[in-house]
């Protein structure tokens, strides 16, 4: 794990919570309301400089300006965590407590040198996080999941949840989603894998993408429904709403939690049913983690061929074992024989994502259902990760190969009119 070193300047601390304290009684309530947000920053930082004047606060060069950032992120943002969520680079930001931020970039943790004063700060910040969406935490609600404005994933836990003190946890979202070409460059699949699940989607198969928290599950979603013609109407179902399809004809559902009072919750499988009334062509699911997966299975299972999803799993097997628990989730009285056999009837293809070593995500298997034998579902991988070395510096060094195995179902790419190239699945040399 990587550190950051450097901590806050004492005098630009102290001078920062007098002038924040001094512009939220100067900006009265209501000031900065119908100014976009560059224009809310300008009226802050012009404020801010004419209270540095008035009080005669002395602080030169860098350290005024930066006195300037930080106050307008304290009055407009989430205080000394918005330089890291302005970052690109940094894909997750984590507060443990107030004097322990940490952030990932690439795959690895650093330690940031921002920190918050005390715990009321935080707190202070956590409120801004949660009033605008209708949530309350506090002693008896001490965990809340929300979304940022910019669609960024947040969790918060509050004593006495977390005892030593309040921890926030951000997921950023990426406004550039990483398409397949990209996916590619970064080494996170190969050509010809890439080749064959965008032949997978034009065929209408359907896929489930597994893979640990934080994998790049959705981005990997992101860029497989690029491959979907814009002709077809799909229907996205999520909890939060992360996808940003390319297509034209897409709806967006998005489940909610239930209200303070317990009320008006809207679950995924209440959006899986309503959904089949809305004439889809395809029906992308964020991520299953429940009841819902029974609807999903009987979805796939009559006629709504080419879905996508994903789902929390280190490998096609134990994603497997996970679908089947979650139908039972639903509350269905059948015996596993039955629950494997919708399943191995519904899902095609599992494309395996983990994140290696090195911090480095990539696909490690694409795996074909290719039916029952006796009460078990039976797999088989048409690509495979095959690792050649560990560099001294922990780099991981290999690529994606194909097995050799030609999958079950590639008569239905003649029926989609797709062609399939020469020698794309290779040969069992090598493994």
């Amino acid at each position: 794990m990587g550190s950051v070193k450097g901590g806050p300047n004492p005098q630009a601390e102290a001078a920062k919570i007098r002038l924040h304290e001094l512009l939220i009684e100067d900006l009265e309530h209501g000031a900065l309301e119908g100014l976009a947000p560059e224009q809310q920053r300008d009226a802050v930082v012009k404020a801010a400089r004419e209270l540095i004047a008035q009080e005669g606060i002395q602080l030169g060069g860098s350290s005024r300006e930066e006195l300037l950032e930080g106050v307008a992120d304290e009055v407009l943002g989430l205080g000394p965590l918005e330089p890291l969520l302005r970052d690109p680079s940094v894909s997750e930001v984590m507060v443990n407590d107030i004097d322990k931020v940490y952030f990932e970039r690439e795959g690895r943790i650093f330690r940031s040198p921002a920190r918050f004063r005390d715990k009321q700060h935080v707190m202070r910040i956590i409120e801004r996080i949660v009033a605008p969406l209708g949530r309350r935490i506090d002693e008896s609600s001490p965990m809340v999941d929300a979304r940022l404005p910019d669609g960024s994933r947040v969790n918060i836990t509050i004593p006495p949840a977390s005892p030593k003190a309040p921890s926030i946890t951000i997921r950023k979202f990426r406004a550039d989603k990483m398409r397949m070409a990209d996916l590619i460059a970064v080494g996170a699949l190969s050509e010809a894998t890439a080749e064959f699940l965008a032949m997978c989607v034009r065929a209408h198969m359907n896929i489930i993408i597994s893979g640990g928290t934080g994998t790049g599950k959705t981005t990997m979603l992101n860029a497989l429904s690029a491959f979907i013609p814009n002709t077809e109407r799909i229907v996205t179902i999520e909890d939060p709403s992360e996808l940003r399809l390319q297509q034209d004809h897409v709806i967006t559902l998005e489940a909610r939690p239930a209200s303070i009072e317990g009320k008006n919750q809207i679950k995924q499988r209440d959006l899986v049913r309503n959904c089949l009334r809305m004439r889809p062509d395809r029906i992308i699911v964020g991520e299953v983690r429940g009841e819902e997966a029974f609807d999903m299975l009987q979805a796939m299972n009559t006629g709504h061929d080419g879905s996508v999803s994903t789902i929390h799993a280190n490998n096609p097997r134990e994603a497997l074992a996970r679908m089947e628990n979650m139908v039972l989730m639903a509350g269905m009285e059948l015996p596993s024989r039955a629950i494997r056999e919708q399943v191995a009837s519904a899902i095609h293809l599992f494309i395996q994502i983990s994140r290696l070593q090195d911090g480095s995500r990539k696909v490690t298997h694409v795996t074909e259902v290719s039916g029952m034998e006796g009460d078990t579902i039976t797999l088989q991988d048409i690509f495979l990760f095959k690792l050649d070395r560990v560099d001294e510096d922990g780099k991981v060094h290999g690529s994606m190969k194909p097995t050799g195995i030609r999958p079950g179902f590639v008569h239905k790419f003649a029926m989609a009119g797709i062609e399939l190239p020469n020698n794309l699945f290779g040969t069992a040399e090598g493994w």
